[in-house]
């Protein structure tokens, strides 16, 4: 049963996951996964990335709509990547949660490091103007999209961080068009993996429902944002990064020094 001050925490958690989502289409459980451990106190780390997938979907398919208003999802691109990460979405959960939960909240911390220097050095980039799914890309997008599902599922996460850099890499789309298409194999990453753990009893659902009310507010201001932040060259990219980043170094220290 949550407290009075869990519901609140909860209900800011979500604004502030939806608001990630919505600015660049990934952070989500990046945000999410420590905030229920450390700001909201879910004492088992599987309950709080089992919780936070689930959130994390829906409020990434609430924040496609957005994007999609706006013209910005690169549709076929995005499915084809979204259908070929389910698979491995789906086995990453399952050895996800084989794992202690604080040995696999300090390898997902790793792993973020790795992106945001990744995002650092590309962040410059403007991508191709009107990129389309072919024969030329096609490997690259099933390929990547078969490894981010992957490590999507292990972490118990959207994959929105892993996500976007891979679509950039795979198709050479700006950063807009990739945070938007993003959010479509996040919402499909995040509900194969909610899917496993809901199996396994791993999700609170009162939670889940705070954290989804919450992101709806949070997710139009993210939108507004990321419409005005990828007019200015690098500067998506680079708040991107820096936020991944912190966040990461803060799941590393609470690591090392849990109390």
């Amino acid at each position: 049963m949550l407290s009075a001050t869990q519901s609140l925490l909860g209900l800011a958690s979500g604004a502030l996951v939806g608001f990630s989502l919505g600015l660049v289409g990934g952070g989500g459980s990046i945000l999410a996964v420590p905030l229920m451990v450390y700001v909201v106190g879910v004492g088992e780390p599987h309950v709080a990335i089992g919780t936070s997938a689930i959130a994390v979907a829906a409020n990434a398919a609430l924040n496609l709509s957005n994007h999609a208003r706006g013209g910005t999802v690169v549709w076929s691109c995005a499915l084809m990547f979204a259908a070929a990460g389910v698979a491995g979405a789906f086995g990453g959960s399952i050895l996800g949660k084989m794992l202690d939960g604080q040995s696999l909240l300090a390898l997902f911390a790793l792993v973020m490091l790795v992106i945001a220097m990744l995002m650092l050095k590309t962040r410059a980039r403007l991508g191709l103007p009107d990129v389309k799914m072919s024969l030329t890309n096609l490997p690259a997008i099933v390929g990547l999209g078969l490894v981010t599902g992957t490590m999507s599922g292990f972490f118990g996460i959207g994959g929105g961080f892993l996500i976007v850099p891979a679509l950039m890499l795979a198709t050479g789309m700006s950063i807009m068009n990739a945070v938007s298409s993003s959010l479509v194999a996040v919402t499909a990453f995040g509900l194969t993996t909610a899917l496993s753990y809901a199996w396994s009893g791993l999700i609170s659902w009162g939670l889940a429902a705070l954290l989804v009310a919450g992101g709806i507010a949070g997710g139009l201001a993210g939108t507004y944002s990321a419409q005005h932040l990828s007019e200015r060259r690098g500067a998506l990219n680079t708040v991107f990064a820096v936020v991944i980043i912190l966040v990461a170094l803060y799941m590393l220290a609470r690591n090392v020094y849990p109390s």
